[in-house]
Parts: structure tokens; sequence; C-alpha cells
């Protein structure tokens, strides 16, 4: 008997339903076929306009990009390898220096043992 009982109250559940739906779907108000129809192109007007605008942007943007952008980024690149050609020099003009003054103290020192030999020559020579 319960499963009678049960069945029986999911008749009526969904009867009910379906009573309830069909009085629901009586209540809405269908709009005509000229609103459906004047609804249809408003909105088909609105997307193509935003498409428009949207594609407009998009070139816009492409443009800054290609023209504006991209020459910012060559611009930057020339003066960052200019920075660096310059640090390089100044390198390079370092070490030559460095090297010119180690040449030069090498110098002083072929002197220096040059004077050595010969003061030690002129002395073994006064001596004799």
């Amino acid at each position: 008997m319960a499963k009678a009982e049960k069945n029986e109250k999911t008749n009526k559940k969904q009867k009910h339903f379906w009573k309830d739906f069909k009085a629901e779907l009586k209540k809405v108000i269908w709009p005509t076929r000229n609103q459906v129809v004047n609804s249809t192109i408003i909105i088909i007007a609105i997307v193509l306009l935003i498409t428009g605008i949207v594609f407009v942007l998009d070139l816009a943007f492409e443009a800054l990009n290609t023209y504006g952008i991209d020459k910012l980024k060559v611009m930057v690149q020339n003066e960052v390898k200019q920075e660096n050609n310059a640090t390089v020099e100044d390198e390079n003009k370092t070490n030559e220096d460095e090297n010119t003054s180690t040449e030069g103290e090498n110098q002083n020192n072929e002197n220096a043992e040059n004077n050595e030999e010969n003061n030690t020559n002129n002395e073994t020579e006064n001596n004799d």
C-alpha cells in the first residue's frame, strides 16, 4: 500500500505542476510579430555597430604598435647599443692606458738596470 500511495502523490504533484505551468504560460504577454522583428533588427544593428567600433580600434592600435611602439623599441635598442659601444671604447682606452703605463714602467726598470750596470762598470774602470 505504501507504494500505491507514493505513486498517487507523485501523480498528483505532476498533474499540479503541469496545471501551474499552463497557467503561468497564459499569464505571459507574448510579443507580436512586429515587435519580434523590430527587436531583432535593433539587436543586429547594435552588434554591427559594436563590431565596427572594435574593428576601427583594432586598426588604430595596430597602427600605433607598428609605427609607434616598434619605432620606440628600435630607438631604445640603438641607444643601448651606443651605450654598450661607449662602454667598450672606455674599457679599451683604459686597457691601452694600462698597457702604456706598464710599458713605461718596463722601460723605467730597464733604464734603472742599465744605469746600475753602467755605474758598476764605471766603478770597475775607476778602480783599475
